[in-house]
């Protein structure tokens, strides 16, 4: 069971992680949140049991998280790994299709129209397929439309 965890709670565990010793006033800074946030979040992950708290002395306190902070904090960063390897995933299969598809078609230049990661997944595609990637928009134009991909003919 996967537990939920805001992205503020989760930004602070991050940034507590790094560094123990971490002002409130610089969570605030770092987070661009209120000190008062930064605080009442705090409270609530001391509460949660995810962060316990020492004073060094009267002015300085140490931050640092449980066992169970620290298995949550992970979780949710395995969480992320995991969902962006099912985009990279759909992105490259995606790719091969459309690959696949303009070779049948007897295409073999393309123009690749962006500068973006969907786009670096489709040149590694392309040059896999043995597709020639060309520097001007000629007769196959492909773009990505958010979601994957998209030929666009002249």
């Amino acid at each position: 069971m996967t537990t939920k965890i805001k992205p503020h709670e989760y930004a602070l565990l991050e940034e507590i992680a790094q560094d123990s010793l971490v002002t409130q006033a610089n969570l605030s800074k770092r987070l661009g949140i209120a000190v008062g946030s930064v605080n009442w979040y705090i409270k609530r992950l001391i509460t949660r049991g995810w962060v316990k708290v020492s004073h060094l002395d009267r002015t300085r306190l140490q931050y640092d998280l449980t066992p169970e902070g620290m298995k949550v904090f992970t979780q949710r960063a395995m969480n992320y790994a995991r969902d962006s390897l099912k985009v990279y995933d759909s992105l490259r299969e995606k790719a091969k299709n459309l690959t696949a598809d303009l070779k049948q078609s007897g295409v073999q230049r393309v123009y690749l129209n962006g500068d973006d990661q969907l786009m670096d997944i489709l040149r590694l595609t392309c040059l896999e397929a043995g597709l020639e990637i060309s520097d001007l928009p000629e007769d196959c134009v492909l773009e990505a439309d958010g979601r994957g991909y998209r030929v666009r003919t002249k």
